[in-house]
This record gives structure tokens, C-alpha cells and sequence, in this order.
């Protein structure tokens, strides 16, 4: 697999490894995998990034330079890094802060293992009793002619070369932001056209949830409910949409919640139902509105859960149950209706702004305090 990063990637074997480079890429499944999972550093803010399985390697490849065991030879006799050391240096890491347990635990050993069948090494080792960890040295020593070439300094450049790179493209997502909020008053169709481009199924996860978060809230901020506790207190109230977190989290909450209707709104990337039935069943089943980064139709998607609840359930009361607690269900193509819509009558500013406003505390260019601007829109 050859892409624009992959010449980087080469430029830093040889900086390290000279002619042996081009073998030591060749022959290294790590670096193979390295390849693998950097390919979306040329593609700009909107393609989908890979940080947590390349920062499990980071933090166990730099914890093994650390202790100088690629100059001393003894990692055999290592007692292992402490799971919680490695983790909170994954957060400390661009774009990390957010980084559950998963990738150390078994999501990288999992993916290696698919992407590499034939491969017998898995690159994580851990005790479970003792929770330390330990990066398998084996796939970091290659031998080619009789030399074994160590390439814990090279994999920890080729990730700081990958972070530099999505920081850059973050960098430049939010540039054109800011640019938008001058054009949009006078010229909303340039900012229309460059929002919607970020309505696809490959954008970042997380980019996708602000943008649907963005659109949503000023969407339902064109509605009012009347409502009261007796008659005599009736009052209208406009309907507000509020991110409850970070986006993409992993944390087990909801994305978004209404008030004061008290409506949950769940982004989701995957089309596997099943994760759709662990959200409904954490909040006991309270109806959710699932916002999905899909291009199949409404109906394609409901049609879809309701066959996979019926494969995991057969009893139909159970199915029944599931099935209405979905509230909505909103994909791509209704978001983008929304857009437009929105852009006709002249609220691509407010959406602009929130865009903005949530890209920034994302990816920490927070410049403003989240709280005083949310009070304010």
C-alpha cells in the first residue's frame, strides 16, 4: 500500500537505516502496519484519524527508549511499564485526551492480528495481575544480512511525523473557519458549500458529530414549545440543543440532549445495530434520536435494525421494545436537508460560529471560555 505519507514514512527509514531502508519497510510488518494506519495524514481535518492504536505503540516504543533498551539489549528482564503511566501519557499526547483503555487492552492485538494473519507475534504483552505492559521487541528487531536493525526510534518519528500532520490539517480547518465567519453575512453560499463537503461518510467521526451538533441545535432553535405547570403559568420556550461532552468519548454517554423536551441524541459511524441496542439499554430504554454517519436511506437503516434485533431476539416483545425506543433516526441526507434549509433563510452564521466554537475545545484551540460563549449563542 503506497500513499502520500508513505513517502515520508520512507524519508525517515533512511534518515535512520540508509540503503537498508527500503528492505527494513518491506519486511517489517510493523512499519507495514505504521503505513496501514497513517494513510489519512495527506487527506486533510476531514479524513478519520488513527490515534488510539498508534499511541498504544507510542507510549510502550517510547517507554522501551526511555530505559535504553534498544543500546542495552536487556528488555527480557524488564518488569513492564504500569498501565496507568502509559495511559495518562497517551492523554498527554495531541488529539489524546480523551483515550480510553481499549487499544492497550486488546483493540491493536486484535487489528494486527486481522491485518496480518500469518504473523504469530502480537505487538502488546501484559500480566493481567500486575497490570504492566510491555511492547514485543521482536517486532522491533529485523534481521536482513546477518545485522539486526532496531526500529524503536524510527516508529516513534514516524508517529510525531503523523501528529505534526493532522495538527497542521486541524490548523487549517479551523483558518477556514474563521475566514467563513467574515463571508457568511454577505456570501452564505461559500460557507454552505464548504459545510456540506463535511457532511460524508468518511469524514472524522468527530468532525461529523460537531457539524451535526452545530446544525441540529440551530435547526430545533427555530421551534418553540408552550408549556407549564398549571394553566395560568403556560410560557413559550424556544427548544435548545446541548452537547453533553467531548465528542467521540467512548464514555458511555449521550451526545446531545434537549431541553425542555428532554430528548437524547446519539451520534454513531457504525451501521452495527447492535451498538445502537447498548445505547438504548443504558439509559433503560429511554427513546434516543440516533444520528448516524450514513449514506443509507432512513428507512434502509430501520429496516436494518429491526432485522438484527430480530436475528438477537426472537421473542417479539423484545423486539418490539427496542424498536421503540428509537425515537429518530436522522442520517446524513436529512442533515444536509437541514443545512440547506438553514442556509436559505440565513443561519449559516450561527452555524459557523458553533463550528468553530466546538472544533477549537476538540482539538484544544480553545481561545475563549466554552461556558461565557454558550451563554451567549
Amino acid at each position: 500500500m503506497e500513499h502520500e505519507f508513505t513517502v515520508t514514512i520512507r524519508e525517515i527509514l533512511a534518515a535512520h537505516f540508509g540503503s537498508a531502508a527500503d528492505s527494513l519497510f518491506s519486511k517489517s510488518d510493523l512499519i507495514q502496519y505504521l503505513n496501514v494506519k497513517t494513510s489519512s495524514a495527506s487527506k486533510g481535518s476531514k479524513a478519520r484519524s488513527s490515534f488510539a492504536n498508534l499511541y498504544a505503540i507510542y507510549v510502550l516504543v517510547e517507554d522501551y527508549i526511555i530505559h535504553d533498551f534498544d543500546d542495552t539489549g536487556e528488555y527480557g528482564e524488564y518488569k513492564g511499564a504500569r498501565f496507568s503511566d502509559l495511559l495518562n501519557r497517551q492523554r498527554e499526547l495531541p488529539f489524546g485526551a480523551k483515550l480510553q483503555n481499549h487499544a492497550l487492552n486488546h483493540r491493536l492485538n486484535q487489528e494486527f492480528s486481522r491485518r496480518f494473519p500469518q504473523q504469530d507475534l502480537m505487538p502488546i504483552l501484559r500480566d493481567t495481575q500486575t497490570s504492566r505492559y510491555w511492547f514485543n521487541e521482536r517486532l522491533l528487531l529485523v534481521e536482513l544480512e546477518n545485522a539486526v536493525f532496531n526500529l524503536s526510534r524510527s516508529v516513534i518519528d514516524i508517529i510525531d511525523a503523523y501528529i505534526e500532520a493532522k495538527q497542521g490539517a486541524i490548523r487549517s480547518l479551523i483558518a477556514d473557519l474563521e475566514n467563513l465567519k467574515h463571508v457568511t453575512d454577505n456570501d452564505s453560499s461559500h460557507a454552505f458549500e464548504y459545510i456540506n463537503e463535511l457532511l460524508r461518510p468518511n469524514v472524522d467521526t468527530r468532525i461529523l458529530e460537531i457539524v451535526s451538533y452545530a446544525i441540529l441545535k440551530t435547526h430545533f432553535h427555530e421551534t418553540s414549545i408552550y408549556w407549564g405547570w398549571s394553566l395560568e403559568s403556560i410560557k413559550r420556550e424556544t427548544l435548545l440543543l446541548y452537547k453533553t461532552g467531548r465528542t467521540n468519548a467512548n464514555d458511555g454517554g449521550i451526545d446531545f440532549v434537549m431541553k425542555p423536551l428532554g430528548r437524547f441524541f446519539q451520534v454513531t459511524e457504525t451501521t452495527d445495530v447492535s451498538k445502537y441496542f447498548l445505547d438504548i439499554d443504558k439509559v433503560l430504554h429511554y427513546p434516543i434520536t440516533f444520528v448516524v454517519k450514513s449514506d443509507l436511506t432512513i428507512d434502509e437503516l430501520g429496516t436494518a435494525i429491526k432485522g438484527r434485533a430480530e436475528e438477537l431476539y426472537p421473542v417479539k416483545a423484545i423486539v418490539d421494545k427496542y424498536m421503540s425506543s428509537i425515537e429518530e433516526i436522522i442520517n446524513i441526507p436529512k442533515l444536509a436537508i437541514m443545512l440547506e434549509r438553514l442556509s436559505d433563510t440565513g443561519r449559516m452564521a450561527s452555524i459557523v460560529d458553533e463550528i468553530l466554537l466546538h472544533s477549537r475545545i476538540e482539538f484544544s484551540f480553545a481561545t475563549t471560555n466554552y461556558l461565557e460563549q454558550s451563554e451567549q449563542s
